[in-house]
């Protein structure tokens, strides 16, 4: 493993900043930054060993000494929202001050290149729909944007490490992920305070270049990956590293959740298997650097896309292999808090690995937040999820879902598509489905005795059958059958010589 990257010419500056005695804090602290709002808050930082520090804000005045190592941190009680611009000041031997302070939500927005693609342009990708007239609004001054850049390495021509509020222009300086942007825009229209984003992302990277080491070792099925080497379309990128870069010096800034948009690397290693116990790692190590073990953390279940027409990838993927990856995306929504965005029905280009409908994604995450940390019972966020099947005289399978709302339907009025059957002999083929209330129910005349069923089983599924707001089911099958993920990748051999 490589050594942590965080920051380092900001680090080198904060060191010399010690040596001289002066108080500075860490640094995602800055000016028009949003502090969470109905929590205590942590302020922390490094000054000369055996200093004492004090942080005012709001009325507040609290104080700690540092420690032998020069650390020190502070808690302010918990604030309620104001859209008040504020100034925080900690003084020790000198004093700092942090102007137009706000108090409201902040969320942490992490993941690979889909969570990373912004709202304008970017080299080598279609923009998002509609950039142009998206960037043209996007003057939201109670949305403040702080951007980590790669390994915390700011890029020329790049605003990074750095509190802006949302305008037009900020909004593409800071590259900052449309998705992210579109969750954070619907907050501040929903609640009506101000929303600060902090945006963590890295294209090309695996989920286990985001855990911390303690997480491999705390799951017996991932304790020998933390020394494995993995394939990155960014070369470097391996286990603990963007860790160590990009999320422990955030932590613990305080924050009320995560977004995580991830998955597509770690697909074209053929890792459905375990990206569940991954996933579950992955969450508890953040929860943990947080010391909030309720955290909610909802996440974006990657988008259709033809990953078995594509030969580059390390593993060579059948159409079945992203379903499977589905299938354990959906599995760690048994992690307590946490929820899950589909996308089957946001994709224009299935050989298109960035959809360009970032609006709808960010949109969903905000409704879930809403819906789910937030109180708003009045709003359907989940997609129909399936729950049971029941065998009918007549040949016929009976399924049942939940989160349907009002009722399921055809999203658009077409007969329902993507659902298959088999018999025992294991072998699918395409079925009719037919909707009776919140039912579908399922048929061929090929087979006579269905005994499973598969729906959207395929990596260019466009399935139609939705809730009443619109939100597409989430793919599944009733079977455990084993699932071929792999194609064989051929060798060439010389051709035998003769004498």
């Amino acid at each position: 493993m490589r050594p942590g990257r965080l920051f380092f010419p900001a680090f080198l500056l904060l060191l010399a900043a010690v040596l001289r005695a002066d108080v500075r804090c860490a640094l995602v602290f800055g000016d028009h930054m949003v502090l969470q709002r109905d929590r205590p808050v942590r302020i922390w930082g490094e000054a000369a060993p055996g200093e004492a520090v004090t942080v005012e804000f709001a009325g507040q005045r609290k104080s700690a000494g540092t420690t032998s190592s020069g650390q020190w941190q502070v808690q302010l009680d918990p604030l309620p929202a104001s859209t008040e611009a504020r100034v925080l000041t900690v003084r020790g031997r000198n004093a700092v001050a942090f102007s137009d302070v706000l108090v409201g939500e902040v969320w942490l927005c992490a993941g690979q290149s889909n969570m990373e693609k912004p709202l304008g342009p970017r080299p080598g990708q279609k923009p998002t729909d509609n950039y142009e007239a998206e960037v043209r609004r996007a003057n939201e001054p109670r949305l403040r944007l702080f951007a980590v850049p790669w390994h915390g390495k700011p890029k020329a021509g790049v605003t990074g490490l750095c509190w802006v509020p949302c305008s037009p222009e900020t909004v593409v300086s800071t590259e900052f992920s449309a998705a992210a942007y579109y969750f954070g825009r619907e907050l501040v229209r929903e609640l009506g305070v101000p929303v600060g984003l902090i945006h963590s992302s890295f294209g090309g990277t695996q989920i286990e270049a985001w855990m911390p080491g303690a997480a491999f070792a705390a799951d017996p099925e991932l304790r020998d990956l933390v020394h494995v080497r993995y394939f990155a379309w960014t070369e470097g990128v391996q286990p603990t590293e963007l860790y160590e870069s990009m999320i422990a010096p955030l932590a613990p800034y305080t924050l009320r959740g995560f977004l995580w948009y991830q998955g597509e690397s770690n697909l074209m290693n053929a890792d459905g298997a375990i990206y569940t116990a991954k996933m579950r790692a992955l969450v508890a190590s953040w929860r943990a650097a947080w010391h909030d073990p309720d955290a909610p953390f909802y996440y974006v279940q990657i988008a259709p896309f033809d990953y078995s027409r594509w030969d580059k990838f390390p593993k060579l993927l059948t159409p079945e292999a992203l379903p499977r990856f589905w299938e354990a995306q959906t599995a760690a929504l048994a992690i307590p808090h946490t929820d899950m965005v589909v996308t089957t029905d946001l994709v224009a280009d299935t050989h298109d690995i960035h959809p360009t409908d970032k609006r709808d994604v960010g949109l969903r995450l905000a409704h879930l937040a809403l819906a789910k940390t937030y109180g708003r019972r009045d709003l359907l966020a989940d997609s129909p999820r399936f729950v049971s099947m029941l065998p009918q005289r007549d040949g016929k399978l009976e399924l049942r879902f939940d989160h349907t709302g009002a009722g399921l339907a055809s999203r658009d009025g077409r007969p329902l598509n993507d659902f298959s059957v088999a018999g025992e002999d294991r072998r699918f083929v395409p079925a009719e489905a037919v909707l009776q209330g919140d039912r579908v129910i399922v048929s061929s005349p090929r087979i006579a005795k269905p005994v499973a069923v598969r729906f959207a089983w395929d990596e260019l599924a466009n399935p139609n059958l939705v809730n009443s707001a619109g939100l597409p089911a989430v793919s599944f099958r009733t079977d455990s059958w084993p699932v071929i993920v792999e194609r064989p990748r051929l060798v060439a051999t010389a051709p035998a010589q003769t004498r």
